[in-house]
């Protein structure tokens, strides 16, 4: 009884957390005029798919979704290159201070985001790199959370298997680019997973640093879209422009699904 009073809860929660997504794409298939019909309509009648072809003319939201898919993509690949081998060092190597270093990794995942982003701004600044790629995609590609989640993975690594390839004559380095890594691979997704949503999504850090439009990446352009409507806001448009940028952050999650399912389950059986 326990368990089915379990399933009809998170039954409740999943249908409630859809319902807002599933509004969001039955009002992109709407006339204005049936989105504030009184009875509300919940279904599209006629069904418009013309609001998808018209967010382009308005705006140039091919531009910003290129932009936002190579930030994210460029920023995920850096991040888990960076976290798995800052990682694989905290968990295997030996080297001076290796614990306080690992501390103040620590200390930078409880730092507020916002903090960093005036001394972070600075930095773009005197390296000239305002309004480029390489402000929104470096300082994105290091982060501690990164780290700390592939150090806690490599520690539960049993040594025997490195120790073996060891005797295979391996390196430090091919023990970790052999053995490790693609031991890790449903960690790396996970990572993968969180780090492309979180770049996805970003609106503050592309907002003080990207200042032409060629530069704008979807969240921006979101804003942008919104504004361009002088009279009244063109809702269908705006949704369907909504829906066009939750596409690859919902194709993401479902290819990391089975590895990101299967990282929960391991860490939950360890």
């Amino acid at each position: 009884m326990r368990k089915i009073f379990g399933y009809i809860l998170l039954t409740i929660g999943a249908f409630s957390m859809l319902v807002p997504f599933l509004w969001m794409v039955s009002v992109s298939l709407m006339q204005n005029a049936q989105i504030f019909a009184y009875p509300p309509k919940y279904i599209p009648n006629p069904v418009v798919i013309s609001n998808y072809t018209a967010v382009f003319k308005v705006a140039p939201i091919a531009k910003y979704f290129l932009n936002s898919l190579f930030v994210a993509a460029v920023t995920v690949v850096g991040q888990i290159i960076t976290a798995s081998l800052a990682g694989y060092a905290f968990a295997r190597l030996k080297f001076k201070h290796k614990n306080l270093l690992f501390f103040l990794v620590l200390i930078t995942m409880m730092i507020p985001p916002q903090v960093n982003i005036i001394p972070l701004f600075f930095m773009m600044r005197e390296f000239g790199w305002l309004n480029t790629y390489q402000a929104l995609i470096v300082p994105g590609m290091f982060g501690g959370f990164g780290i700390f989640l592939m150090r806690q993975w490599f520690m539960s690594l049993p040594r025997e298997v490195e120790e073996a390839a060891r005797i295979d004559g391996c390196n430090i380095f091919q023990i970790f680019h052999k053995v490790a890594l693609p031991l890790a691979l449903p960690v790396v997704a996970t990572l993968a997973v969180f780090t492309f949503i979180v770049t996805w999504n970003s609106f503050m850090w592309p907002l003080i640093t990207v200042s032409s439009e060629s530069m704008r990446t979807l969240p921006l352009g979101l804003a942008e879209f919104k504004d361009s409507f002088v009279d009244i806001t063109d809702w269908a448009q705006l949704m369907a422009c909504s829906v066009i940028s939750c596409i690859p952050v919902i194709a993401v999650f479902l290819l990391g699904k089975k590895y990101f399912i299967n990282n929960l389950l391991s860490g939950s059986s360890k």
